[in-house]
């Protein structure tokens, strides 16, 4: 029988994230049922969501945990005042758990380990105290930024301000303002813009922790969870490419192919054109060719091994297969040395390597599906 570890349980930070998902799911369908919902409400339950989650992805994540690019001070600023209205804790804190995350994937070490099941990845780590605590001792260089360690002094009540009551404020006078009941706009306010944005803001965010190391594909490596989803990139402004992102950490894009949605990184991209960010970090178009084709390679190898280990197969389609698999290898180590050798290779020249690697994967499926048949 499951028994609660009650010594272990983060009281204030269970009673508030269980708290505020009750409020959203219960408390704001029954306002919304008796008062509906005005464009104002909606205008700034659509704003909150937008600067709060940006603030994590652009902020949080990309320019403080990672380094991806160097911002100037009001985009810091932003991206700290509304980071904390997320209410997922401080700069510094946040910054921390995903250095250490990324560095300990899938072991003890890691935070959100999913190896401990999806309900501690996606929110069990915040409900129960880790024994021991785990030491903020990785971010030494944001210690020296002194607008971080200010938010990190004040992210609560900087939360609890802009967060929850501007919002409250901001309905009570738009309603006072129309001639309707002030405290009604209060509570929508608080409702919607508020809690309700805040709950759907950490869902989001706490789903790549779990959702993105449990579905998805793997197309850059199988060498640990993390996996790609463009479903969790549309819901968390591009963060779903996660795969990808933890082969490359530093680059400042997640979603690097141009049909993939990452609203991140084309709003990095346009604040670097304004002059409010510098330093974009991205990784070679060759050396992201060269996760592909390595991760294909090994498909293809292990079809060939699956299809030697069968009693009874054909010998012609084991030939088949493993000269294929050749071929990938081939070009494998051909895209390798040129990378070492730092040679410039055209777009073009990239894209005939993809192209026939991808011929190569759907003819060893065609032959693999013909072995099966």
């Amino acid at each position: 029988m499951f028994r609660i570890p009650y010594d272990r349980v983060n009281w204030i930070t269970s009673s508030f994230l269980i708290g505020t998902a009750l409020i959203a799911l219960i408390g704001a369908p029954i306002y919304l049922f008796h008062y509906g919902i005005d464009w104002f409400q909606f205008s700034m339950f659509f704003f909150y969501l937008c600067a709060t989650m940006m603030s994590i992805t652009v902020g949080y994540h990309r320019l403080f945990s990672h380094l991806s690019f160097k911002a100037k001070a009001p985009v810091k600023f932003f991206t700290l005042i509304f980071g904390a209205c997320a209410f997922e804790n401080s700069a510094l804190n946040w910054c921390s758990d995903h250095r250490r995350h990324h560095k300990h994937v899938d072991h003890d070490e890691d935070p959100y380990d999913i190896s401990k099941g999806f309900f501690w990845a996606h929110i069990g780590w915040l409900l129960f105290k880790l024994d021991p605590e785990t030491p903020v001792d990785n971010v030494a260089d944001l210690r020296k930024d002194k607008l971080v360690m200010w938010q990190h002094k004040y992210t609560h009540w900087i939360a609890l301000v802009v967060g929850l009551i501007i919002p409250s404020a901001l309905g009570y006078g738009y309603n006072s303002l129309m001639g309707l009941n002030p405290m009604q706009g209060a509570l929508g306010g608080f409702m919607i813009a508020g809690v309700t944005r805040i709950v759907i803001a950490q869902h989001c965010t706490f789903f790549i922790n779990s959702l993105c190391h449990t579905v998805g594909k793997q197309p850059y490596s199988t060498k640990h969870s993390a996996r790609d989803s463009a479903i969790m990139a549309f819901l968390t402004f591009g963060e779903g490419y996660h795969n990808y992102h933890h082969e490359f950490q530093h680059d400042y894009r997640n979603g690097v192919k141009k049909w993939q949605w990452d609203p991140s990184k084309w709003t990095i991209w346009t604040l670097s054109k304004l002059g409010l960010v510098e330093g974009l970090r991205r990784v070679p178009d060759s050396k992201i060719l060269l996760a592909e084709i390595g991760e294909a390679k090994r498909h293809a190898q292990q079809r060939v091994h699956e299809i030697q280990a069968t009693h009874g197969y054909c010998q012609r389609t084991a030939e088949m297969l493993t000269q294929l698999s050749e071929k990938i290898s081939a070009n494998y180590h051909e895209l390798e040395q040129a990378v070492a050798d730092r040679v410039q290779l055209s777009r073009e020249a990239l894209q005939n390597w993809q192209d026939e690697t991808r011929a190569l994967m759907r003819e060893m499926s065609k032959v693999a599906k013909m072995a099966a048949a």
